[in-house]
């Protein structure tokens, strides 16, 4: 899985993609909710899609469409729709993709809030989903085999920090015709989907894109439909006549037509406008939290007992030749600790001065949260195998603070328990 795109490459494009370089710098906020058409004519070719103009803000505005077409960019994208949340970004597109009856196959470990999704709502409409290991790739082929609908998965496991081989994932939807959607939340630019295959991506911008947790955000970014290609075949045959009517754009198009403007998970100007500030150091940051996370990896395998560390890029992590082969420029913010159970996992989080207990990550600060009493306190037991919870697992999503200061601090308040 190469990278073709680097970091320096981000470090030019994105402070060149913000704002603008005559007048006001900063972006516009335009937090109009509706906008006025000059005629009935322009009123009639608006929304038929002929005049590009906003139609209505739960359609998108302005300042959602400069955001949108930033992130199109990073990723290579031919369009991209901004949302309320990750959450709503994902719903957007299962919603608008999917029929009764379908199938979805979701492949590795996943966030909580996606497999709740997944697990409980989605069936109630008739949507199943399966659930399968990054590394299963008979259950895999077989399932790809019966003619599922869609493909998820996450570009690394949340919070199990497991690794999917994307690119194999990939040439097995592109061999079976399914869409593949990633979600890329925990990886933004050093992980680039649709230049591997996929034909979505999704983003919760709460987390790395923006930085600083002040703003609610999602985004899809999606890929040209090409003509014969998957969105052709018969187990999309309910999305026929707008794939017709869209050609290239169709995956916009359905998006719009069937979730946007019925659900309306529609992004806000302001949230977008804070967003849109972030990117503009995403690059820099995203180099610092590579940095950090293996530094802070390697000095608490070192500090602390055996086996409490958990990253990739530890010679012990089953994926660790993954990592250092297919990730050159890391896997995010991501690691973990096992302290065995809730009492000794309590005892450091409390014990700690420097983390911040948050359900949040990809944060400028560093973060930590115990996952099973929050996240994923009601979830059964099955579940919580599956996705790899246990009584004492800490999530961490490390910051830009000094990697020596976040290892001591951390274990400091193990030495406490």
């Amino acid at each position: 899985m190469k990278m073709k795109k680097n970091f320096d490459y981000f470090d030019t494009l994105l402070p060149q993609s913000v704002g603008s370089k005559t007048g006001a710098i900063a972006p516009d906020i335009i937090p109009s909710a509706a906008f006025g058409y000059a005629n009935a004519q322009e009123a009639e070719g608006i929304f038929s899609g002929e005049i590009q103009k906003p139609l209505y803000a739960r359609m998108g505005n302005p300042t959602n469409a400069q955001l949108e077409s930033v992130m199109s960019r990073i990723d290579g994208g031919i369009s991209a729709i901004a949302t309320a949340s990750g959450m709503g970004a994902i719903s957007m597109v299962l919603t608008a993709l999917l029929k009764s009856g379908d199938e979805v196959l979701c492949i590795g470990g996943f966030f909580g809030g996606t497999y709740a999704l997944m697990h409980e709502t989605m069936p109630r409409f008739g949507v199943q989903a399966t659930f399968c290991d990054v590394d299963d790739f008979g259950s895999i082929e077989k399932k790809l085999q019966t003619g599922v609908a869609i493909v998820m998965v996450e570009s690394i496991g949340n919070p199990n920090l497991k690794l999917p081989d994307l690119q194999k994932i990939s040439d097995l939807c592109h061999q079976y015709q399914t869409i593949l959607i990633v979600d890329n939340t925990a990886t933004p630019l050093v992980i680039q989907p649709l230049q591997i295959g996929a034909d979505i991506v999704i983003y919760s911008t709460t987390k790395n894109i923006c930085g600083h947790s002040a703003a609610l955000g999602g985004v899809a970014i999606l890929r040209e439909v090409k003509n014969g290609g998957k969105l052709y075949q018969e187990k999309y045959l309910h999305l026929e006549k707008l794939i017709q009517k869209a050609g290239k754009n169709a995956f916009l198009v359905i998006c719009k037509k069937r979730a946007m403007r019925d659900y309306g998970m529609s992004a806000n100007a302001f949230g977008s406008f804070l967003t849109l500030l972030g990117i503009e150091t995403l690059s820099l940051r995203m180099q610092r939290v590579k940095q950090n996370v293996e530094i802070v990896a390697k000095l608490l395998e070192a500090g602390l007992a055996s086996g409490i560390v958990r990253h990739p890029s530890l010679s012990f992590h089953e994926h660790n030749q993954r990592y250092r082969e297919s990730y050159p420029m890391g896997c995010g913010s991501l690691m973990s600790l096992e302290l065995g159970d809730k009492k000794r996992a309590f005892k450091l989080l409390n014990a700690s001065k420097l983390l911040t207990q948050t359900a949040n990550i990809g944060d400028n600060r560093s973060l930590a949260l115990h996952m099973k009493s929050t996240i994923y306190r009601d979830f059964d037991e099955k579940s919580l195998g599956i996705l790899g919870i246990t009584d004492g697992l800490i999530r961490l999503s490390i910051g830009l603070e000094n990697p020596e200061d976040i290892a001591q601090d951390i274990i400091e308040a193990f030495q406490k328990i």
